[in-house]
């Protein structure tokens, strides 16, 4: 196969898998086409009431939609796959979970699932613990594993990726903290590493490949700052200590070669960092480029894209700086609360806010609000997206807006 069919075999992949949180590699970025900037409920493909609320995000794959909930009346776990053409369900699973106390802000079920197109992996967090369940694609379930640690009062939220035949998870909390990966078809732990105890971290790892050509993968947390850790062993080969005084919430990810992450609290004193990476295979160490301090996201993840950041904040504060240099394009506000993250589609940028409105504005170095438009429900969900339609995960409904599903 040539470069060119490569390429153009991977771009279909990205434009109709969304396989983990923030879609592939967590950057956020779609290719589906035809998306409406303004529409109403009336516009949908379909809006179906879901098996259990939550916070979680859908994931996508083949056409099928994998989505889960928490229904604390029965006590208990849902994980539905639902058919993209129609919103039909094919299948559902679930199991006892006992309620237990978190953050106000947060949910039993936040973490978002993920799958590789073989099998769906997920985590239930409880007081004392976090288990990770991997199910085929058909609901039937093929291991668990469950890893002890002292999970943090705000409850869970950490999600899983896949990679390589791997699924990796990071364990920052406010003891017991560590990073795992396990064999994605046995669930057979491959190595399992001590980290700093710090505030837990709800920062999902992204894949990096360094300037000296060394593969792995990014993990952001106040323990450790900015890690980038080989998937084959666990090991560290550079890492960017110190730069975080408070817990890490967003995600990794890579804007013009930068390694992004941010820190913050409820109470404020968010910032942002950009850091140079090092140079594993040549023993180079990375270094901070430099930091933002004004109306940081402590939530959401941001996005980059064409040379640009954009800062999603949770107060609806919306920045965009030049990636490379942190320089100020524009600041402005909007009206709303975000815990959801933005995602981008053909020069946009949607996001949910707290009270499910969904926000577009222009994707751009001049600020346009385009629209606003209510989904009739309270979200903390990120959007999926595959096959030209977008997936809207509200508490209790997931909504298809959009073209024909592929």
């Amino acid at each position: 196969m040539t470069f060119g069919l490569l390429l153009l075999a991977d771009s279909f992949g990205q434009a109709k898998e969304w396989p983990r949180f923030r879609g592939p590699n967590g950057t956020g970025i779609s290719l589906a086409k035809g998306i409406p900037s303004k529409f109403t409920l009336d516009d949908a493909n379909w809006r179906v009431v879901l098996k259990g609320e939550g916070h979680s995000s859908p994931v996508l794959w083949n056409g099928r939609i994998f989505v889960t909930g928490s229904d604390r009346t029965e006590g208990e776990f849902i994980v539905q796959c639902l058919n993209a053409a129609d919103g039909s369900e094919a299948w559902a699973v679930s199991r006892p979970q006992k309620s237990f106390r978190t953050h106000k802000y947060n949910h039993l079920s936040s973490s978002t699932p993920a799958t590789d197109g073989q099998r769906l992996v997920l985590v239930l967090s409880k007081p004392g613990a976090h288990t990770l369940v991997a199910l085929d694609l058909d609901g039937k379930s093929l291991w668990e594993r469950t890893f002890e640690t002292i999970v943090s009062g705000h409850g869970g939220g950490i999600s899983p990726i896949l990679f390589e035949g791997k699924v990796i998870l990071a364990g920052d909390e406010d003891n017991q903290s560590f990073l795992a990966a396990m064999d994605a078809d046995t669930g057979k732990v491959l190595w399992k590493v001590d980290r700093i105890n710090a505030k837990a971290a709800f920062s999902t790892p992204c894949e990096f490949t360094d300037p000296s050509g060394t593969k792995g993968l990014v993990f952001n947390s106040m323990g450790h700052g900015i890690t980038f850790v080989d998937p084959s062993t666990g090991k560290t080969l550079w890492e960017q200590a110190g730069i975080f005084d408070k817990r890490s919430v967003s995600s990794s990810l890579v804007a013009e070669g930068l390694l992004i992450g941010t820190c913050g609290s409820g109470g404020g004193g968010n910032y942002l960092v950009a850091v140079k990476p090092g140079r594993a295979a040549k023993g180079v160490p990375p270094n901070l480029a430099y930091k933002l301090r004004r109306s940081i996201p402590y939530v959401p993840t941001s996005v980059a894209k064409n040379g640009l950041l954009f800062l999603w904040g949770d107060a609806g504060i919306v920045s965009c700086v030049r990636a490379k240099t942190g320089e100020l394009h524009w600041q402005e506000r909007l009206e709303g609360r975000f815990f959801g993250s933005p995602v981008w589609v053909e020069g946009r940028l949607f996001c949910i806010s707290t009270s499910g409105k969904m926000v577009v504005i222009a994707a751009s170095d001049t600020f346009k609000q385009i629209a606003v438009n209510d989904l009739g429900e309270a979200s903390n969900a990120t959007p999926a997206l595959g096959g030209n339609r977008m997936y809207l995960r509200t508490l209790g409904h997931l909504i298809s807006l959009g073209g024909v599903a592929k």
